[in-house]
């Protein structure tokens, strides 16, 4: 949260952050509240979206009925004014061409999952903990709860690899 939430406050112009998320992290305002530690002034609005996951796991990026679910969520922040967009579930960035198109040009994306990548590249960096090393034949490895074959199959979707080791677990173990 706090590197997406850092970004945001970097990029607004205009001081108008929204945030989209799941109905926990919308009610939860913890965006708001990382923004707000940054920058007291900034008008945060936030809308929780929630049939982006399931639409985004259908592997439905790209359908008309994922625009329209789109266009119904994000019409609202339109009113806002809003000049930065925090992305803030795992699922969200997936559906980044939609929210785009939606959005309009004059609102930057920011992706905190994309974010705190980097900030967790910076402070193994620091630490001297980041592996330098070669990657091994098969670097990735997948473990799910449940539906393994079908996050094979969504994974492969989006992946710039093939995805070929998956293992389900029973989390109860």
């Amino acid at each position: 949260v706090e590197p997406g939430a850092r970004v945001a406050c970097e990029t607004t112009v205009n001081d108008r952050i929204g945030v989209i998320g799941t109905e926990a992290t919308v009610h939860s305002g913890i965006y708001t509240s990382f923004i707000r530690r940054q920058k007291p002034d900034v008008q945060v609005v936030s809308k929780a979206c929630p049939l982006f996951v399931p639409l985004v796991e259908e592997g439905w990026l790209k359908d008309p009925i994922t625009m329209e679910v789109a266009r119904r969520y994000l019409e609202e922040l339109l009113q806002y004014d809003i000049d930065t967009l925090i992305l803030g579930c795992t699922h969200y960035p997936l559906l980044r061409g939609v929210i785009g198109s939606i959005m309009g040009d004059q609102v930057q994306l920011v992706n905190p999952a994309y974010e705190t990548s980097l900030a967790l590249k910076q402070l193994l960096i620091e630490q001297d903990l980041l592996n330098q090393g070669s990657v091994e034949e098969f670097p990735y490895r997948f473990y799910v709860s449940d539906a393994a074959e079908k996050f094979k199959s969504f994974a492969n979707s989006i992946l710039p690899y093939d995805v070929e080791m998956t293992k389900q677990v029973n989390l109860e173990e």
